[in-house]
């Protein structure tokens, strides 16, 4: 299958989940899944501590992160075959301390650096759920280099005369934002 029919198969699954019955509002698991990217933090903070004290209190309190990180997972990642589960935590994980690593840029003044770690870390938000909603698989994320943005680009036409050329990862990113809307309540 080409790239243009493995669009053409994800929009129609985004249609799919636009038009079903109980229109899809992920406003709380978008919600949930940035409390599960905090206690992933949590769990790697108590890690650090504990090895600079030999606290064991820490040790107790990583495994409680733990166990409710993943009890918490559970709600989003509903088919965790293969890959899917780890994957989706590391996606999550890697999320996160670039959205941190690019506040810590943004507010020493580096912009244009923020905004490239912002641009990653909204990549890989778009990939988690790309990958939670079922419109790739974890074979599709692999990349030929280490931007994800200059992956190949495609070619689709929406009329006969007129071809649009975008890359993979931001349509993507457009199109998950079609089904996950923040502000529905």
């Amino acid at each position: 299958m080409n790239q243009e029919e493995q669009f053409s198969k994800i929009i129609n699954k985004i249609q799919e989940l636009k038009k079903g019955k109980n229109p899809l509002d992920l406003s709380s698991k978008e919600d949930l899944a940035i409390g599960v990217m905090n206690l992933i933090s949590l769990e790697e903070h108590f890690f650090f501590t504990y090895n600079k004290t030999n606290d064991a209190k820490y040790l107790e309190l990583l495994n409680q992160m733990r166990d409710m990180r993943k009890s918490l997972l559970k709600e989003i990642v509903k088919n965790p075959k293969g890959e899917i589960w780890c994957v989706s935590k590391h996606l999550l994980a890697a999320c996160m301390r670039l959205m941190e690593v690019g506040t810590k840029k943004l507010s020493d003044g580096e912009k244009s650096k923020a905004e490239e770690l912002f641009k990653k870390s909204y990549t890989l938000w778009n990939i988690f759920w790309g990958l939670n909603l079922g419109l790739i698989e974890v074979k599709d994320i692999g990349q030929k280099d280490d931007d994800p943005e200059k992956k190949e680009s495609i070619e689709l036409n929406d009329d006969k005369e007129t071809k649009k050329k975008f890359s993979v990862w931001s349509k993507l990113g457009e199109m998950i934002q079609e089904v996950l809307d923040c502000c529905k309540e």
